[in-house]
């Protein structure tokens, strides 16, 4: 076994391949691999040629070592789980050669538990999961990946310079899923909702808001850059204010900031039945002063519901293809606010604070 984890024997025979890869824990080992092997056929049938890959928080922290577990056998982790790319070949015939995919991410436990078992392994029992550029799976920022034909999305070909979206959108619309779900609890007409803030996940969620027919107000601390010209080309209110200080009592709420503080005004603002689903993570470390008593008061006498959400299974996959089929193509286009080709990939990994959504092109 090669560093990659990938046998020499099954090198392929299209060329060099380029996979941007790290030493999991180890803090600041980012590196071009310019002679990487080609991907395992053990990976899938559907092989890929690589457009682009989206830069998050998480790839941030995986390269700083915080966490991130590379294959069984292997030294190192190939980066990227937010994909596109083209099918090159397709022996199974699912998709045809030049079809425009992504990849998703989580792949189920090998148990497997009964969500994993029922396709839901975005709602793992016991974390044996696996996930391409994470935990213990090769991520897609490589000239050529390949993929199981059930675990690749088919894009528009109108999508092709923004399909890139398609993983963080995955996310939110499971959020919006589930919010709606909890929603028929009861008689539930919503017609206001809050986002908190306007990165990648906060503005998309703000889009399938917006689609759903809400009045939509997105909170972000940014006075400047393409923030608050991005929500009001949505038809979104902005607001740079505290969740405190804003005349609204939300239906739904999605925090997408992970902040402390912002958490809890979040849990404290919604209005009565109302429904706050937290998307971002907190760094832990920080502690502040809470009236638990209040909160629970507040949750209990008002019917409110809080719960968290990560990833998302094929069906919110294809809920978010068809979010980004019907989203305008130039916002989606100028949400991504940085493409860097890959021969200045550490770039990519870098955050300026007038970003939104850094993207690594591959050709």
């Amino acid at each position: 076994m090669d560093d990659c984890g990938l046998s020499q024997g099954r090198l392929g025979t299209l060329g060099r391949m380029r996979a941007v890869s790290v030493i999991p824990g180890q803090e600041n080992s980012l590196y071009l691999d310019t002679n990487a092997p080609e991907p395992d056929p053990d990976e899938g049938p559907v092989l890929v040629e690589a457009i682009a890959v989206g830069i998050c928080g998480t790839d941030r922290e995986v390269i700083a070592g915080e966490y991130g577990e590379a294959p069984p056998g292997a030294k190192r982790l190939i980066l990227g789980h937010e994909s596109l790319g083209r099918v090159l070949e397709d022996p199974t015939r699912t998709f045809a050669p030049g079809d425009l995919v992504a990849g998703i991410v989580r792949h189920p436990d090998p148990v497997p538990c009964p969500n994993c078992a029922a396709g839901e392994w975005d709602m793992c029992r016991n974390g044996r999961f696996t996930e391409h550029g994470i935990k213990a799976r090769h991520g897609f920022a490589r000239d050529r990946w390949r993929v199981q034909p059930d675990h690749a999305i088919r894009l528009a070909p109108t999508l092709d310079a923004v399909g890139v979206l398609l993983e963080p959108t995955s996310v939110v619309a499971k959020a919006w899923e589930h919010i709606e779900r909890i929603g028929e609890r009861a008689r539930w007409t919503p017609r206001t909702a809050l986002v908190t803030g306007a990165g990648p996940i906060g503005l998309l969620a703000a889009l399938l808001g917006v689609q759903r027919g809400l009045e939509v107000h997105v909170l972000d601390r940014a006075t400047a850059g393409p923030k608050p010209a991005l929500a009001a080309r949505l038809g979104a209110v902005y607001h740079h204010r505290g969740v405190p200080d804003l005349d609204l009592e939300p239906d739904v709420a999605l925090e997408c900031t992970g902040a402390p503080t912002v958490v809890l005004d979040v849990m404290e603002k919604i209005g009565p039945n109302g429904i706050a689903c937290l998307t971002g993570v907190s760094s832990g470390g920080r502690r502040i002063a809470l009236d638990a008593g209040h909160l629970n008061r507040q949750l209990v006498l008002e019917n409110n519901v809080i719960f968290g959400t990560v990833n998302a299974n094929r069906r919110h996959w294809r809920q978010a293809a068809d979010a980004l089929l019907q989203a305008d193509i130039r916002w989606l286009d100028d949400l991504i606010t940085r493409r860097v080709p890959l021969d200045r990939y550490p770039d990519a990994y870098t955050s300026p604070g007038n970003d939104v959504k850094a993207v690594l092109e591959f050709g």
